[in-house]
């Protein structure tokens, strides 16, 4: 039986300002273009309401992260509530365990369904040819410990932000206890090699709904912050794998599209993964041995 949901992107542009507030009437305005669509659900990118601090050493770093009651995320997630929408929020999560690369999970009522906390936490050594800044993740984030699944008014999502995706095995977690969508939120940029780095930018996004029959909304940042160029392309995958939508390399935009959840089971029965595992082949996956 078809079951259509409207999802949607926000592709944001750089931020100039440490001042995470000056991103909030930013954030509304896409909701706002968003509801004018008819969206149900929308994600975010990663950090979108701050510069991507985490390619630069910084030792007064507290001014980028929130806690989950935070005035700046209420502002937003009301702005969605406000129109029936559901929302993935991501942001620099201030929690008494630790800071987190956070997405907060808002059913279309507003309300709080879940946080995910990024798990694979990514650092890279910087060269020196343009662009080239490193990132330096593992001295801001605690890396989170779970793969929840959560239903959002019906619907079974997972997320997975930037590096994460990069994994097979947490997303095919996430499909495994049942997400039909999987939102990664991401913050991706060609650093110093543009080339290689805008060819290999879908390969993940696809794999990933295609070896779990599962739809991917990717959202990414777009624009030069400093050095930093981000690449942009957010893009919604189908369970088959094929690109649906795809935003620009170049400017801030928000893409839609029309899905049918239908199609996730349509798709594992066309291609049964979970029938042909073998997961007793698997076992170093888990043990390391």
């Amino acid at each position: 039986m078809s079951k259509k949901l409207i999802v949607g992107s926000a592709q944001t542009g750089p931020v100039e300002s440490e001042d995470m507030a000056s991103m909030v009437p930013t954030a509304i305005s896409m909701i706002e273009k968003a509801a004018e669509q008819g969206v149900q659900m929308l994600t975010f990118c990663e950090l979108f309401m701050s510069p991507f601090f985490p390619n630069k050493l910084i030792e007064n770093f507290d001014r980028f992260f929130v806690r989950q009651d935070s005035e700046l995320l209420l502002q937003i997630r009301e702005a969605a509530k406000k129109h029936d929408m559901a929302l993935i929020l991501p942001y620099g999560e201030h929690a008494d365990t630790g800071m987190y690369n956070s997405a907060m999970v808002c059913d279309r009522k507003g309300k709080i369904v879940g946080t995910y906390r990024k798990t694979h936490i990514p650092a890279y050594f910087p060269n020196e040819k343009a662009g080239g800044t490193g990132s330096f993740e593992k001295f801001y984030f605690t890396p989170g410990n779970d793969l929840p699944v959560f239903d959002v008014d019906g619907v079974r999502i997972g997320v997975q932000i930037c590096n994460d995706r990069l994994y097979p095995e947490p997303s095919r977690v996430l499909a495994m206890r049942g997400a039909e969508i999987i939102f990664m939120p991401i913050c991706y940029s060609v650093y110093s090699d543009p080339e290689h780095r805008n060819a290999m930018w879908p390969l993940a996004m696809r794999a990933r709904a295609l070896e779990n029959g599962v739809y991917v909304v990717a959202s990414n940042k777009v624009g030069a912050e400093g050095v930093r160029e981000h690449l942009g392309r957010s893009m919604i995958v189908d369970p088959r794998g094929t690109i649906l939508k795809e935003a620009s390399n170049t400017i801030a935009e928000l893409i839609v599209q029309e899905i049918d959840i239908a199609n996730v089971s349509a798709q594992r029965k066309k291609f049964p993964w979970w029938r042909d595992r073998r997961p007793d082949l698997y076992k170093i996956l888990s043990s390391g041995e």
